[in-house]
């Protein structure tokens, strides 16, 4: 019963303070939770939280306000991740809805996620590694020379331009796009770089250098790992609301919004499925970002994890509204890039 009042105590403290921004008194707490004892009892819960280190007192005869290990509690203590309301959800589905492509579900996602939860966000670009070839065309531009237009099951395109050393008919065009699909189609990048690159070992010899030409070109597009490392970044001017901690949360962040491989490290290794990573200060990976919290989860189509989104800010955030907003916007991108694989 006292660890049960004591933990109530302490998620109204995490409440307010974050709505607030200011430390919370015994008082204040009384006046506006329900919490059914004396201020008297309130303060004795108060002093068991401090001495247990899960909130301080920032200035003689101040309030109180949840430390890093406080923090944790309230988030581990969570019995479920609170739904989004229906116009929420309705807002998410009808801005990624209307994506027109993966750089367009990228962008939209980061600008939601950082309206939703007035936080910075990050939305990794899916991972090239983990996707598969959808379909490759290849459009003759002139007798010697190719568009090769390369779509994979993210929604990425990839476009490059072949110079053929000899001029190639329609018919060996036609003949060479069948046969790098019937061969890479419905395959994970590394299997179809293998099955391309048997292709052109199994062609006669009079085909076998035009298909060498396309597929050197091909394997090379493929192998463009450049998406494993972009992220998309929005909602930097939301730190503006955290003045009164620039110089310990907010200017560490913001350069480290610069460096696209710090990014990804914050969004950290998250698993597949709902699971919502929750890092809170110390628990990061740098530590000029203690001051700092991440909450993130990977997406996918069918639990294929192609990359991670999230958000970061000040450990003072809206750890349920943040996590409900990071877990819904993860199952609607999942649900788009599953729909385009189809």
């Amino acid at each position: 019963m006292v660890e049960e009042r004591r933990l109530a105590v302490l998620r109204a403290i995490v409440e307010d303070y974050v709505a607030t921004e200011e430390p919370v008194g015994s008082r204040a707490l009384v006046e506006r939770h329900g919490l059914g004892v004396s201020p008297a009892t309130v303060r004795n819960d108060m002093a068991a939280l401090e001495d247990e280190g899960y909130i301080h007192q920032p200035h003689t005869s101040a309030g109180r306000v949840p430390t890093d290990k406080g923090y944790r509690l309230f988030v581990d203590r969570l019995s479920t991740v609170k739904p989004m309301s229906a116009p929420e959800r309705r807002a998410i589905a009808s801005l990624l809805d209307g994506a027109v492509d993966l750089d367009d579900v990228v962008q939209r996602s980061v600008r939601l996620l950082s309206q939703l939860t007035r936080q910075v966000a990050i939305v990794q670009y899916p991972t090239l590694a983990r996707s598969t070839v959808r379909h490759i065309e290849l459009v003759v531009l002139t007798p010697a020379r190719l568009m090769l237009i390369l779509i994979l099951s993210t929604g990425r395109v990839e476009q490059r331009l072949v110079d053929l050393s000899r001029s190639a008919t329609e018919d060996e065009v036609a003949d060479l796009r069948v046969r790098v699909n019937q061969a890479a189609a419905g395959e994970r990048i590394a299997d179809a770089s293998a099955a391309l690159g048997a292709l052109t070992e199994a062609l006669p010899q009079e085909s076998s250098a035009l298909a060498r030409e396309v597929v050197t070109v091909l394997v090379d597009a493929m192998s463009d790992h450049r998406s494993d490392e972009r992220v998309a970044v929005g909602g930097a001017a939301n730190l503006a609301r955290f003045g009164d901690s620039f110089d310990t949360a907010v200017r560490p962040l913001l350069e480290a919004l610069e460096e696209h491989v710090v990014l990804l490290k914050l969004l950290g290794e998250t698993v597949d499925g709902d699971a919502v990573t929750v890092r809170i200060g110390h628990e990061g990976p740098y530590s000029e970002l203690a001051a700092t919290s991440v909450v993130a989860t990977g997406y996918g189509p069918a639990a294929e994890h192609l990359g991670s989104l999230g958000i970061v800010g000040p450990t003072r955030m809206d750890y349920p509204g943040s996590m409900a907003a990071v877990r819904a916007v993860a199952r609607y991108v999942s649900r788009i890039l599953d729909e385009g694989n189809q």
